[in-house]
């Protein structure tokens, strides 16, 4: 069984993005695992966190898109807060953008699923055209 817990919210700040998970902490120590997929039917972006025994999905639903093209207008690599671990996203800007990428103008992922992607990460898309 898959586990899923979801972004609640991100902050933003002039040091760092940070997002927090407000899920009950796991009792294993998780790190990034520097992956990110999609679940078009959930409408979310999928960032992985490893165990080292299995995947934790962390679901980074529409609220939180704002500060996900934030984020991708910034060199600083994103933290993600879950109960007292705080975890940097590695490899966060290179998933993303890979992501956005080739689900703009791509109904593959489904109409829906692209229109509010394109809409969320239009200027990132048009300052990286």
């Amino acid at each position: 069984m898959r586990k899923l817990v979801e972004v609640k919210e991100g902050l933003i700040t002039e040091k760092h993005v940070q997002f927090k998970i407000e899920a009950i902490e796991p009792f294993e120590a998780v790190e990034a695992a520097g992956k990110m997929i999609t679940d078009s039917d959930e409408c979310a972006f999928i960032y992985l966190v490893d165990t080292g025994t299995e995947y934790i999905y962390v679901h980074f639903k529409e609220h939180t898109w704002a500060s996900l093209a934030n984020a991708l207008q910034r060199t600083d690599v994103p933290l993600l807060q879950w109960g007292e671990q705080i975890m940097p996203l590695d490899a966060f800007h290179e998933e993303l953008w890979m992501l956005i990428e080739n689900i703009e103008g791509n109904d593959n992922y489904g109409s829906e699923f692209r229109m509010a992607v394109e809409e969320a990460f239009h200027e990132a898309l048009a300052s990286r055209a």
